[in-house]
C-alpha cells in the first residue's frame, strides 16, 4: 500500500476512534480489508503520535491530560530540531541514533527515507523505528543497560559498533561549552566517542538554551563535530563562534 494510502487510513481510524469512543482491531482489520498487524501498526504509530490510546485489541481516544503531558515533553523546539536534522539523511544511508529525547525528534522523519540501516543503543528508539513504513533496517548495540540514560553502554557495545561503519551519528548532549565541545551529567561517555568515532560525519541535536552550559563532563570535541543542528534562539556570536570551530551550524525554526 502507498505512503498516502496509509496516511489516510490512518487518519479515518482516529475519526472513527474519536466518534465511536472505542474500537477493536478486528472491525478495523475487516473494515479497510487489511491484515491485523498493519492495524497495530497503524495504532502503534497513532499512538506514538499522540492521537489515541490502545487498549488490549483495540483503541480509545486519548485522554486531554495525556495529550497535554505529551506536548510538554516534546517540546516545539525538539520537533523542528528533528525535522531539519532529517534533512541530512540520504536514502540508503547507515545511520546511529544515540538514546534522548531530542534525538528521537527524528523519528518521525525517517519514513520518508528509503533504504535506511539504523543502528541504536536504545531500547525505545528501536521500538519506534519497528512501526516506521518502510521498516529501516535495524541493527542493537547490545551490552549493559543503563537506567539512567535508558541505553544500552559499555564494552560489548563499543565492540559492536567497531564491527561496523555508518555515514551519520545524531546525539544529543546536556550542554555545550563554546570552548570545548558537547558536555553532559553522564559519566558513561566511552560508546558516545565509538560512535564518533564510526560515523563520517558527527551531527549534535540540540536546544539553543543549553548552549554555554558549563558542565564537567566533555563528551565530544568540536573536531569531531561535523554539524550541529539547533533552534533559532541560538545567538549570532555563537553561530560565529561554533563555525569558526569548524562546524557547520544549522537552525531550526521552531
Amino acid at each position: 500500500m502507498s505512503k498516502r494510502n496509509t496516511q489516510q487510513r490512518r487518519h479515518t481510524i482516529v475519526q472513527l476512534v474519536n466518534e465511536l469512543g472505542e474500537i477493536t482491531v478486528d472491525e478495523l482489520s475487516l473494515r479497510f480489508e487489511t491484515s491485523v498487524v498493519t492495524i497495530r501498526k497503524d495504532l502503534a504509530e497513532l499512538e506514538k503520535s499522540g492521537l489515541l490510546l490502545r487498549r488490549y485489541g483495540g483503541a480509545v481516544p486519548l485522554p486531554q491530560e495525556v495529550i497535554l503531558d505529551a506536548e510538554k515533553t516534546i517540546s516545539a523546539a525538539k520537533k523542528a530540531i528533528g525535522e531539519k536534522a532529517a534533512e541530512c539523511i540520504r536514502e540508503h544511508n547507515r545511520i546511529i541514533i544515540d538514546s534522548g529525547r531530542t534525538t528521537a525528534a527524528l523519528l518521525p522523519h525517517l519514513s520518508q527515507k528509503a533504504g535506511l540501516v539504523v543502528m541504536t543503543n536504545a531500547l525505545e528508539v528501536a521500538n519506534q523505528l519497528r512501526e516506521l513504513e518502510p521498516e529501516p533496517t535495524i541493527l542493537m548495540t547490545g551490552g549493559t543497560w543503563d537506567p539512567n540514560s535508558e541505553s544500552f553502554q559499555g564494552q560489548v557495545a563499543e565492540q559492536v559498533l567497531r564491527s561496523y561503519d555508518f555515514d551519520q551519528l545524531f546525539i544529543g548532549a546536556d550542554g555545550i561549552d563554546l570552548k570545548r565541545g558537547t558536555t553532559t551529567f553522564n559519566e558513561l561517555i566511552g560508546l558516545s566517542r565509538v560512535m564518533a568515532e564510526q560515523a563520517r560525519e558527527v551531527i549534535v541535536m540540540l536546544e539553543s538554551d543549553k548552549i554555554g552550559r558549563r558542565i564537567p563532563n566533555l563528551e565530544l570535541t568540536w573536531q569531531q563535530i561535523t554539524t550541529l543542528v539547533t533552534d533559532n534562539g541560538i545567538t549570532p556570536e555563537a553561530v560565529a563562534q561554533i563555525k569558526n570551530m569548524g562546524v557547520q551550524v544549522l537552525i531550526a525554526q521552531s
